[in-house]
């Protein structure tokens, strides 16, 4: 999703200290002392503006949620919407997620989600892509035990080259569906990118797996 660069982004984001995790790395193994709790943790790389993300928080407050994104355009952009509905169980990160294993430990997530991903369409640019081997080596090792992965994309090479690197990583295939919205369903939270997708009647595919233990 692109968003016009914000001028002097980095440093606006620290008007938001209490939803913007500065210095994350230092965070690795003191998640539930951010959230004052043990709930488990639910993260989005590439969260956009927060939509899915800001949905899922509020309606599930008894999970923590982390929206994780590289541009800090986008973090502002979602941090200026989010912080006036004060959601005490969601924090964002500018990060990049190539990273994962400098700011999360080994078993300290319970999903994943990766919506509408940068397909990175050349065969030189694979490894920038989500779901290649440099990214699902790093979700193996922060995912709990049991832990999920749900994907959404429109982009349908996308979608055939996660379904293939996500069984060469052995993992249980739980639902692999064609075209998401082509039955209405109300309690799919959607993107703001998948809105405009629905309108325009785009198919959407959606992949979720599970780690095995």
């Amino acid at each position: 999703m692109r968003l016009r660069k914000i001028k002097n982004a980095k440093e606006k984001l620290l008007e938001f200290p209490n939803l913007v995790i500065q210095n994350p790395e230092d965070y690795i193994d003191k998640w539930s002392e951010i959230f004052k709790n043990s709930n488990e943790i639910h993260l989005e790389i590439g969260m956009g503006k927060g939509k899915f993300i800001t949905t899922n928080a509020m309606l599930n407050p008894d999970k923590n949620y982390i929206g994780l994104e590289i541009s800090d355009s986008m973090v502002l952009k979602a941090a200026r919407e989010i912080s006036q509905k004060e959601i005490k169980n969601l924090k964002l990160i500018n990060y990049d997620a190539a990273n994962l294993r400098e700011i999360f430990k080994q078993k300290s997530i319970s999903k994943i989600y990766l919506n509408f991903s940068d397909p990175w369409p050349k065969a030189r640019h694979a490894k920038r892509r989500l779901t290649s081997d440099e990214f699902l080596i790093q979700y193996l090792d922060i995912l709990t035990d049991d832990g999920i992965i749900e994907m959404k994309t429109d982009n349908r090479n996308l979608f055939e080259y996660s379904l293939m690197k996500l069984n060469e990583f052995k993992f249980k295939f739980e639902e692999v569906n064609l075209n998401l919205h082509d039955i209405e369903n109300n309690e799919i939270i959607t993107t703001e990118y998948e809105e405009k997708f629905k309108m325009l009647k785009n198919i959407i595919y959606y992949i979720k797996v599970k780690k095995w233990t």
